[in-house]
């Protein structure tokens, strides 16, 4: 009778589901101290407004303002139009190198993958801080080089046109290699036996391509191009260092003038405002283009 009661005792201590609920508790404990407790400080700190040292509950009073900041509307159109022309530059870039870069032809290959990935471990302060040496008005690299072939020096980021461009140019330099990457793994997935299917049945390289590698690589490109959007929409290091938002605010992203109500003019409540606007726009066009592009032709 007691070797049964111990024996029954030790399975109950042994339990895989409760040791297994301890073991969680610690990550649990983390992810709710660290996530879900300032994501919902932050949703109820945006229903108050201070004002004078004097703390009011103002209710969706914060998100009503939304509508009637231009600077809002004039982050919200930068961020529209890198994302209308970073994200398809960058996938574009990335699919081609991935593709290019898995021809079995291709001399140092692995050279020159590891080339087009180190953008993407080099940090987002010093490869911002590069480009805004590498592109100073006098003395620039950049400009130096316009010289010798007889352009005249630009103003990169002085100039609204020219300092977008800028910063879509470090984007993409910064992304296309992580992306590369993650495409270049779908490519390797792709079952050999579908090549020499299409060639079998006389595709030629393009034909190949747009008939059996885009389709099979679908999966790989929703999640690169939901990521790369939503990257675009939470840009910030590289605007603040090479622009600081200008010049005129033509550089300005949300989180960008997120950080600058927050933590220049004090103004939290507003500040976590913005942050849940540009949550709800983030999800919104992360469903749209994943409904989008799940879509078969």
């Amino acid at each position: 009778m007691t070797s049964a009661t111990s024996s029954g005792s030790r399975r109950r201590r042994l339990d895989p589901g409760r040791a297994g609920r301890w073991f969680v508790l610690p990550a649990a404990a983390l992810l709710l101290l660290f996530f879900a407790y300032p994501l919902g400080a932050s949703l109820w700190q945006s229903l108050f407004r201070t004002e004078g040292g004097v703390t009011s509950f103002v209710g969706v009073g914060q998100y009503a303002r939304l509508f009637s900041d231009p600077l809002i509307a004039k982050s919200l159109i930068n961020a529209g139009l890198i994302l209308i022309v970073q994200v398809p530059l960058m996938m574009v870039l990335a699919v081609g190198l991935a593709y290019l870069l898995n021809q079995s032809w291709l001399r140092w290959r692995s050279g020159f993958r590891l080339l087009t990935f180190l953008p993407a471990v080099t940090t987002l302060v010093a490869y911002a801080v590069v480009f805004r040496v590498l592109l100073a008005t006098d003395g620039g690299a950049v400009n130096q080089m316009l010289g010798v072939i007889g352009i005249a020096p630009i103003d990169w980021l002085n100039s609204e046109w020219w300092a977008r461009v800028s910063v879509i140019a470090a984007v993409t330099w910064r992304w296309t290699g992580y992306n590369m990457v993650i495409i270049l793994a779908g490519l390797q997935s792709i079952p050999p036996e579908l090549y020499e299917a299409a060639k079998v049945d006389g595709a030629g390289h393009w034909q190949t391509f747009w008939s059996v590698v885009l389709p099979q690589l679908r999966p790989v490109l929703i999640f690169t191009g939901i990521t790369s959007t939503i990257g675009a929409l939470q840009l910030f290091d590289e605007n603040f260092i090479l622009t600081g938002g200008g010049p005129n605010d033509a550089t300005l992203t949300p989180v960008l003038y997120l950080y600058k109500v927050g933590f220049r003019q004090f103004d939290f409540g507003y500040a976590s405002a913005i942050a849940w606007m540009l949550v709800l726009i983030t999800a919104i066009i992360a469903v749209v283009q994943f409904r989008v592009m799940r879509e078969k032709p």
